[in-house]
């Protein structure tokens, strides 16, 4: 079981890399890869008071998976965001694998994801507003890029109170 220990920090290269797809031959390892996640973003939010997706980059596992935790599970594999918005909203942003920083981001108000769940099964999600900007940092992440690289200006950081 992976632990708080594990997580893959600012710095980390793994942090930056593009993640491979998960296939129907994962399928098998994807319960414990979900398991690990949510242990982990269980000791985030004991230790940190935050934390409402993780995605599998930031424990070294380095498949297309996010795993969010709101008002119960939810397993997205190979998510993809679509229909973005023109419609743009500001805020700081953070993250578990920085999370003392808070980085101040612009994100779409509104998007489709679409995805498989963990029965491999196709599933379309509009979202918007928090859950628009959680699944586009959580896919983000998928693609190597984190909020630091987004950050409006230069004075867009700023320390957790």
């Amino acid at each position: 079981m992976k632990t708080l220990a594990d997580m893959v920090l600012l710095g980390d290269p793994r942090l930056y890399e593009v993640c491979e797809p998960v296939t129907e031959a994962d399928l098998p390892r994807v319960a414990g890869w979900v398991a690990d996640l949510h242990h982990v973003m269980n000791e985030v939010r004991a230790k940190y008071g935050f934390g409402r997706g993780i995605a599998a980059p930031q424990l070294g596992i380095m498949k297309r998976l996010v795993y969010l935790n709101l008002d119960r599970p939810l397993v997205l594999l190979n998510p993809e965001l679509t229909d973005a918005s023109d419609d743009l909203f500001e805020l700081w942003d953070d993250c578990m694998s920085f999370p003392n920083l808070l980085v101040r981001v612009r994100r779409h108000q509104s998007l489709t994801v679409r995805y498989r769940d963990e029965h491999w099964q196709p599933q379309v999600w509009p979202v918007q507003g928090a859950l628009s900007e959680l699944l586009q940092h959580e896919c983000d992440h998928l693609d190597g890029v984190l909020c630091t690289m987004r950050a409006i200006d230069a004075q867009s950081f700023r320390w957790r109170p």
